[in-house]
C-alpha cells in the first residue's frame, strides 16, 4: 500500500506543477498586447537601424574600394608613361649612336678619298 501512495503522491504533485505551468502560460502577455507591440515595434526599429548602418558601412568600403583601384590606375598609367619615356630615350640614344657612327665613317672615308687624290 505504500507503494500505491508513493505513486498517488508523485501524480498529485506533477499534475499539480501542470497546472502551475498552465497558469504561468496564461499569465504571459499575449502577442497583441500593447506591451509586447511596443518591444516588438522598439526590435525593429534597432534592426532598421542596424541595417541602415551595414549599408553605410558596405558603402564606405565601397567607396575606399573604388578610390584604391582609381590609384592604382593612376600609378600604372604613371609607370607605363615612365617606361615609355625610357623606351623614347634608350631608342633616341641607339639612333644618336648609329648616326654618330654613319657621321665617323663618312668622315673616315672622305680622308681616305682625299688621300688618294694627293698620291694620284
Amino acid at each position: 500500500m505504500k507503494h500505491l501512495n508513493e505513486f498517488a503522491d508523485r501524480r498529485k504533485a506533477a499534475a499539480e506543477a501542470k497546472q502551475l505551468l498552465l497558469k504561468k502560460f496564461e499569465k504571459a502577455p499575449k502577442p497583441t498586447d500593447p506591451e509586447m507591440l511596443a518591444k516588438r515595434a522598439e526590435r525593429e526599429a534597432i534592426a532598421a537601424a542596424r541595417a541602415a548602418r551595414q549599408a553605410e558601412r558596405e558603402r564606405i568600403k565601397q567607396e575606399e574600394r573604388d578610390r584604391k583601384l582609381a590609384e592604382a590606375a593612376v600609378a600604372a598609367e604613371a609607370a607605363a608613361a615612365a617606361a615609355n619615356a625610357m623606351q623614347a630615350e634608350s631608342s633616341n640614344r641607339i639612333a644618336r649612336v648609329l648616326a654618330d657612327e654613319a657621321e665617323r665613317k663618312a668622315e673616315r672615308d672622305r680622308r681616305y678619298a682625299a688621300r688618294k687624290a694627293r698620291q694620284r
